[in-house]
């Protein structure tokens, strides 16, 4: 089990296609693939995003607190249904077909990025970088003729 201590790390699946599709970030205080607590493998690459620190637990030792204590059994129950809400709202944003709409939508939810995080905003939708970009240059057109 891991938990990220500080920084952002990417759990990414490589595709076939050369790309890769980000399915989670961990930041500091949450948990990090914990999908392979009962797994055997894990078919993803952990990417740090920025400078990370991580702590490891034996998966024995994780599962035995777990049944040990129920209040951290019931913090990762809350955790997970919140990701949960996450993914589905990342899976209705991918469901728009415009990226117009698509980028709508990621805003609406999280509001404007940090400066040179639209490339991450970009992965989250769903659609490459060049066409994130070209949106944001037709925003920034319309904003100045009106």
């Amino acid at each position: 089990m891991y938990l990220v201590r500080t920084g952002a790390v990417a759990l990414e699946r490589p595709l076939e296609d050369g790309t890769t599709l980000t399915l989670h970030v961990a930041t500091a205080g949450t948990a990090l693939a914990e999908a392979s607590l009962f797994a055997e493998t894990y078919h993803c690459d952990a990417i740090a995003l920025s400078p990370s620190q991580i702590a490891t637990m034996p998966r024995a030792n994780f599962l035995s607190a777990l049944r040990d204590r129920p209040d951290a059994a019931l913090s990762l129950i809350k955790t997970h249904a919140r990701e949960v809400q996450a993914q589905r709202g990342r899976i209705e944003i991918l469901r728009l077909r415009r990226v117009s709409d698509r980028l709508d939508a990621w805003l609406d939810v999280h509001g404007k990025p940090e400066k040179g995080e639209w490339i991450r905003v970009a992965d989250q939708i769903g659609v490459s970088p060049p066409a994130l970009y070209r949106e944001l240059a037709l925003r920034r057109r319309l904003l100045k003729e009106a």
